[in-house]
Formats: C-alpha cells, structure tokens, sequence
C-alpha cells in the first residue's frame, strides 16, 4: 500500500508540472486580452516559466543526492503550488511572469528527481514498470494540455488554469511527506560557481533557440549562442575536476548512459518536431477543421499510453538497446509515411501511421528510461534523473526550433519537411540505441547491467 500511494503522490506531481508547460501555450490569447497585454510581451507567460525549468534542473538534482530525493520534491512541490496560487492571484502581465517564475522553479524540484524517487520506490524486478508509468504520464500531460486548458476556459476564467493546482498540489504534499522514500545522502558538497555557470549556458542556449526560431536579430542570437558555449565549456573543464560533479560528466565516461541520453534527446527532437508540425500539416496542407485535427492527433497519446506501460515491463526482461531500437525506428517510419502522404488521404491511412508513431515513441522511452537510471550508481541517481529531464527539455526546444526554421523555407512544403526531419531524429535514434548492445560497463564500477 505504501508502495502505491508513493508512486501515485509522483504521478500526481509530475502530471500536473508537465502540463502546466503546454496548458499556458493555449491560454496566451486569453491571458493577453485580459491583462491588456500585447501578444508578443505575452509570450513570457510560457518562456519564463520553461527557462525557470532547464536552468535550475541539475542544480536541484545535485541538491537531491546532498539532502535527499524526498526533501527536494517535497519543496519543490510546495512551491509550484504556492506559485501556482500567486499565478491565479496576478493582476498584469508583470506578477503573472514573476509566479511562473517561481512556479517553474518548483517544477524543476518536482521534474528533477522523480525518476530518482521511481528507482527507490519500486523493487528492481518491477523498475521497468514504474518508468513505464512515468513516460506514460509525461506523454499523457504534454499531449492533453491543450485539451485540458480549453476545457477549462468554456467553463471558467484563465486564472482557474492554475488554481486547479492548489488543492492537489496540497494533497500530493501531505502524502508525499508520509510516504515518499527517505534515500541515502551523499556528502559532497554543493557547489555554487557551476550552478551558476549550469544557468548561463543552458539559459542562453534555450533563449537562443527560441530567439532564432522567431527570426530575432542575428546579432542577438549569435551573442546568446557564444554565452552559452563559453560558459558551459567552463562548466565541463570545471565538472572534470570534481568528485560529484553538477554536470555529471563523469556518467557520461558510462558508455551505456552516454548513449542513453543520446538516443533520448533525438527522440524528444522528433517528437517536438512532429507536435508542432503535423496540426499546421493538416490544417493548412489537407485542408481540416480544427476539430479534425484534434481528432486524428489523439491516436499518437492513446498509443503512447498503451505501449509505454508493456514496454517498462518488457524492460524488466529484455535488453533496452532492442526494444529501444525498435521503438524508434516504428516511430522514424511512422513519421516518414506521413509525410509522403498523398494530397486527398483518408482518415484511415493517417490514424494507422499516427497509431505506429505513438506506439513506437512509447515503447522506446520506458526501456530508455531504465536504461539511463541503472547504468548511473545509486548514489548518482539524482544527477541521472536530472539529465533525463534536461534531455527532453532540450530536446523538445532544438524540435520546435526546427520547425520554425522549416516553415520558414516553405509554408507549403514545410510541415512535410519537418515531418521528415523528425523522421530522420527517429532513425538516427534508433541506430544509436541498438549500438548500446555493443556498450560494457566501466571497469570496476557500479553494477552490470543488460543492454
């Protein structure tokens, strides 16, 4: 019983940090008009909240392996819902920022170590299964955001978008205060200079993205992009010379977890970049309504959902590397048949190949996940958790940058060109997973673990 009232306070928790990332996406017009607003100032709503998010991961994963996994969710979830509070409470434009500020520091608490949390909570025979739950509820929330915010705004006010989150945020804290594993602490101390230098270069590299992707001046891209590859190569020549490194380069010498992360961050580039595409694709390309589209989008997260939980208890059993492999490489062929779509498809032929992709993205990050968790010790399952929320982050940001860039080419042919794009991440993914068959464990370290 423990067992499951831990695992449902971190599928509660998570749920609600990685939804409120797309729910704001679709409030933007209605926030803006309220707060008198002008839309592209609007936009703040959503990035200050996501640069919140990616700047403080590590740092706050780093911070879980120093005071324990269960205390820096636990905060991290106070927070987000007394952000989430302040969110509904915002008068202008300003102090509504300002909480998503804070609102996505507290997510970065809660995002940060839960796949940490998972490796504690479930037995090692049934570790696959809990990841499988989690990749499950990512999905689900990143694919029903939309859904959700709309749903709310027919009944309610934008504000309610947040303050949903207060009673199961207070919930999901006293429980979890009950429940939640208290997991060994390590004694290495925290280490200020390369959370700082964390900050400038995962930062500037997002505002980077986001600035080119929105044709900003050169000028200022190329600035933020030289920040950012000065600071984080301090950070890495810092990182070497230290026992518990922030940055966890020394994980990275694990052949398994490099490859790992690796194949994780192609496959959120194409994910992100077939999220973005295929609703201009089918609005502007075969002509459907909005509802259409929304329709034949729910095919990709109902496969998700069934696949990722079979695929985490294959992972019990199986080598990730091939179930891995395979994932990605239905989800890279997937991609490609929509894309080579003909001009007047029926609705059959796009559901079926909306079905192969979901299937294939959620058979591939449950193995994944696993796969990342157990080749990092136990004592750095913080870190590795940290970097599978820092990979999907920066993943889904490179993927929506992508898109702007190929609808900038061509509004006509761009869609089908990020859909092959995406199909190409899909591919190369699935190459580098089926290469950690060949991958060994560190000489003398940590415990063997299959590919």
């Amino acid at each position: 019983m423990r067992l499951i009232a831990a695992a449902c306070t971190v599928i509660v928790s998570i749920f609600m940090a990685a939804l409120d990332t797309s729910i704001a996406n679709t409030a933007l017009p209605t926030i803006a008009f309220d707060l008198n607003a002008p839309a592209a100032d609007s936009v703040w709503v959503v990035n200050a909240y996501q640069l919140a998010v990616v700047v403080t991961l590590l740092p706050f994963a780093s911070l879980g392996e120093r005071f324990g996994y269960r205390h820096v969710y636990t905060w991290g979830l106070v927070l987000f819902t007394v952000s989430s509070l302040i969110c509904a409470l915002s008068w202008s434009l300003p102090t509504l920022t300002a909480a998503r500020v804070l609102q996505g520091v507290g997510a970065s608490g809660i995002m940060s170590v839960n796949t940490a949390l998972i490796r504690f909570i479930y037995p090692s025979r049934a570790m696959g299964r809990g990841f499988g739950i989690n990749a499950l509820t990512v999905a689900t929330s990143t694919a029903v955001g939309p859904s959700v915010a709309a749903g709310i705004l027919s009944v309610a006010s934008w504000q309610w978008l947040f303050a949903v989150n207060v009673p199961i945020g207070l919930i999901a804290v006293t429980l979890g205060m009950k429940v939640l594993p208290d997991t060994r602490r390590t004694q290495h101390p925290f280490d200020m200079i390369s959370a700082l230098l964390n900050a400038l270069t995962f930062g500037f590299l997002i505002f980077a993205i986001g600035e080119g992707a929105h044709n900003a001046s050169p000028v200022v891209t190329a600035v933020c992009v030289a920040i950012s590859l000065a600071s984080g190569t301090a950070l890495v020549l810092r990182q070497l010379s230290l026992p518990a490194p922030l940055l966890p380069v020394d994980l990275y010498r694990r052949p398994m977890f490099a490859l790992s992360s690796a194949t994780a961050i192609c496959s959120f580039i194409a994910q992100s970049l077939a999220f973005v595409a295929l609703p201009f694709y089918f609005q502007t390309v075969l002509g459907l309504t909005a509802v259409q589209t929304g329709l034949l989008l729910t095919p990709w997260p109902v496969m998700t959902g069934l696949a990722a939980p079979c695929a985490g208890w294959l992972a019990d059993r199986y080598p990730p590397a091939i179930l891995g492999g395979c994932g990605l490489a239905c989800m890279s062929l997937g991609l490609a048949l929509i894309a080579l779509l003909p001009d007047h498809p029926d609705t059959q032929s796009i559901v079926w190949r909306m079905m192969l992709c979901g299937a294939g993205f959620g058979f591939f990050q449950s193995p994944n996940l696993r796969a990342i968790m157990t080749s990092a010790p136990p004592e750095r399952s913080g870190s590795a958790s940290g970097i599978v929320a820092t990979s999907r982050l920066v993943g889904q940001s490179i993927g929506a940058a992508l898109v702007a860039v190929c609808f900038g080419l061509s509004m006509t042919y761009g869609p089908s060109l990020a859909l092959g794009m995406g199909a190409a991440f899909a591919g190369g993914g699935s190459v580098v997973s089926f290469s950690r068959l060949l991958a060994r464990p560190p000489a003398g370290g940590g415990r063997k673990i299959n590919a």
